[in-house]
């Protein structure tokens, strides 16, 4: 299987980092078993997740399927569920499809929701677009003397140090360091992972971890330090990162993610940069095994 072919298939068709040969790269370096599936005119990758007792689901992540070759990948997904004794298919498609047979999911693990910019218009455009506060904003970060640096991944461990402290101050789930650690290891080799800091007084005070692939950039997590928050430094990080990509030829950017009710603040940071707001699939469940998967949503709910 070629790596450049998967994917020169997506970037044709539009697809998401989360189907690419490198993010499978990366899943494997966290101890996940993973299959790249070729039907016809569809590639589609497929990841196993781990779950205590042994047990385990398989996952497809926004994923590009053409509807005469879903039977023959649902099959494909049979054969390796019985192999692995897996609870259930989770799948989380690009666009629409009939799932016959499929459940709602109770659990979306990719946000359903998010904002995205259109990087062909002017950045005169851009800027008047916005929300005359997020303007504002970037404006005072700039007179304030904020300094926007891209780095490489020697200056991870200042990612997540205001990763920490964002995620207690804010309330919302981070992955353990390790997992973005081996990120970085595996996709920024390639430029698909790059990360950007805010700078004052020669203090880092914001940094985001931004993903480079296909036609668009995609702001994955962001951090800054709330002592500092009076300087707006995120508003300018996230303009100067948004300048990078129109600058390299990208034409969306993606917000990744917004939900008034989980993120008010983080939403309402988002939405001041006025892109186009995007709703994907649900998320459904293909069920192996009623009873496990009765259970584990049973336990999921208590955690």
């Amino acid at each position: 299987m070629d790596k450049k072919q998967w994917n020169q298939f997506l970037i044709r068709n539009n697809g998401s980092f989360l189907q690419s040969w490198q993010w499978g790269e990366f899943q494997e370096s966290l101890g996940r078993k993973i299959w790249r599936i070729e039907i016809n005119n569809s590639k589609v990758l497929i990841i196993k997740h781990d779950l205590p007792l042994s047990k385990n689901y398989l996952y497809c992540p926004r994923c590009i399927i053409a509807k005469e070759d879903f039977n023959n990948l649902l099959e494909k997904v049979n054969e390796i569920a019985k192999q692995e004794k897996s609870i259930f298919f989770k799948i989380e498609p690009e666009s629409n499809l009939e799932l016959s047979g499929f459940k709602l999911s109770q659990k979306q693990i990719q946000p359903n929701k998010t904002i995205i910019l259109n990087l062909n218009l002017s950045e005169e455009e851009l800027l008047s677009q916005m929300h005359q506060k997020t303007r504002y904003n970037i404006r005072l970060a700039q007179r304030k003397g904020i300094i926007i640096k891209e780095v490489d991944s020697s200056k991870l461990d200042i990612f997540l140090e205001l990763s920490k402290k964002t995620a207690k101050r804010d309330n919302f789930y981070l992955h353990p360091e390790e997992y973005y650690r081996k990120m970085i290891k595996v996709l920024e080799k390639e430029g698909l992972i790059k990360i950007f800091l805010a700078e004052y007084d020669k203090k880092i005070i914001a940094a985001n971890l931004v993903c480079f692939f296909n036609k668009t950039v995609t702001y994955l997590h962001g951090a800054s330090d709330y002592s500092y928050h009076n300087l707006m430094a995120p508003y300018l990080l996230q303009w100067q990162t948004i300048l990078e990509a129109k600058n390299k030829g990208f034409m969306h950017y993606d917000f990744y993610g917004i939900d008034e009710k989980k993120w008010p603040g983080v939403t309402r940071f988002k939405k001041g940069f006025n892109g186009q707001e995007i709703r994907y699939s649900n998320a459904f469940d293909l069920i192996f095994q009623p009873i496990w998967y009765k259970t584990y949503n049973l336990i999921r709910k208590t955690l």
